[in-house]
């Protein structure tokens, strides 16, 4: 198969010359869960590729987490993401882990994180696999809407 010329593929379209982003799973999912960035349990997970990079195989990690990737910008990550109709934040720090605070509860869920451009493979201390993807300065995670909360001075 020849990759198509690049003004006729879009971003999202599986061909050669296209990094390929998507996540091969044992269960079937449905478009919804899609929609919500996906969460799985380990067992459930074959594969996530992102940016044409395995993430995960047979459900777990590839490399270690806060692993830098080169040309990418992970300290854009770090900080604090609110969804405040939801009464959400995520605290990813820069050693690759993650705590989140649900309806003031600290620590309500804790984890790693991995990110390579976009998007962020979250692996929760608990067991399960779930996603994000950073569109337009916003981050989309299972039906959370999040905004960085800037750094106070």
């Amino acid at each position: 198969m020849h990759a198509r010329p690049e003004d006729q593929r879009g971003v999202y379209d599986l061909t050669p010359g296209n990094p390929a982003t998507f996540a091969v799973t044992r269960e079937r999912v449905s478009a919804s869960r899609i929609r919500q960035m996906l969460v799985l349990q380990p067992h459930d997970l074959l594969a996530v590729v992102v940016s044409g990079q395995v993430e995960a195989w047979q459900g777990e990690p590839t490399r270690a987490a806060g692993t830098p990737i080169p040309g990418d910008r992970p300290q854009r990550w770090h900080g604090v993401w609110v969804d405040d109709s939801r009464e959400l934040e995520q605290h990813l720090l820069p050693d690759g882990r993650y705590t989140e605070t649900r309806h003031g509860r600290t620590d309500a869920y804790t984890g790693r994180y991995w990110v390579r451009d976009d998007r962020i493979t979250y692996l929760d201390d608990t067991g399960f696999w779930a996603f994000g993807e950073l569109i337009d300065g916003v981050l989309h995670h299972a039906g959370f809407v999040m905004r960085k909360r800037p750094i106070s001075g």
